[in-house]
C-alpha cells in the first residue's frame, strides 16, 4: 500500500431531473468521508446544471486511510441508498498530487459495465421503429413480390429493412427516447 496520498476521481450518472435529490446524497456522503480517519477533503464537479455526469474527488492521507473507507459499513450504507438514483461510471486512484498534473507514480481505473436499459424498453423501440417500417416496406415491395415464394419475399424484405433499422430507424428512437431509456427505476 501506498504511504503517499490518494486521490479518487468518480463519475457518476445522474438524470438532471433527480439533481437535488443527488445533491443531498453528495452532501451527505461528504459528512461520511469527513469522519474517516485521513480524510483529507472533497468535493463535486459537475460541468454544467443540465449535465448527466458528475465528477467527485476524494483524498486520503494514504491507501490504507483510503482502504478503511472503502470498506467501512457507513460507505456501503451510502452507496447503497443512491440505488436508481445514480449510475456508476468510471473510477480513478492516483496517488500524489502530481497524478493530476504530471505523470502519475500510479493510476489505477476502474470501468463500469456500460448501462443497458431493462429489455422491456428495449423492444418498445425496437418495436417502435420496426413495426412502422416493415408495414411501409411491405407495401411498397407487395407488387415486386407478391407472387414469389414466401422465403424469397422475406429475404427481400429483411435485406431493405435491416440497414434502414440499423443505421437511420434504431438511432433516431433511441436518441428521441433516451431520457426515458436511461431513466432508473423510482
Amino acid at each position: 500500500m501506498s504511504a503517499e496520498p490518494i486521490t479518487v476521481s468518480i463519475t457518476r450518472v445522474v438524470s438532471p431531473d433527480r439533481a437535488r435529490e443527488v445533491a443531498a446524497w453528495a452532501r451527505a456522503g461528504q459528512d461520511l468521508l469527513s469522519t474517516s480517519p485521513g480524510y483529507l477533503g472533497s468535493g463535486w464537479v459537475r460541468p454544467d446544471p443540465e449535465s448527466h455526469e458528475w465528477h467527485m474527488l476524494y483524498r486520503f492521507a494514504d491507501a490504507a486511510d483510503l482502504a478503511l473507507w472503502e470498506r467501512s459499513p457507513e460507505r456501503e450504507w451510502w452507496i447503497a441508498s443512491a440505488l436508481g438514483l445514480v449510475e456508476h461510471a468510471r473510477e480513478e486512484k492516483r496517488t500524489g498530487i502530481e497524478g493530476w498534473f504530471d505523470e502519475p507514480s500510479t493510476v489505477e481505473v476502474l470501468e463500469s459495465a456500460p448501462f443497458a436499459p431493462p429489455r422491456w424498453k428495449q423492444l418498445v423501440s425496437i418495436f417502435i421503429a420496426f413495426y412502422p417500417l416493415s408495414l411501409l416496406a411491405n407495401w411498397l415491395l407487395a407488387p415486386l413480390t407478391g407472387p414469389w415464394p414466401l422465403p424469397l419475399r422475406v429475404l427481400v424484405l429483411v435485406a431493405v429493412v435491416a440497414p434502414i433499422m440499423t443505421y437511420l430507424a434504431l438511432p433516431f428512437v433511441t436518441r428521441a427516447l433516451r431520457p426515458w431509456l436511461l431513466r432508473g427505476p423510482r
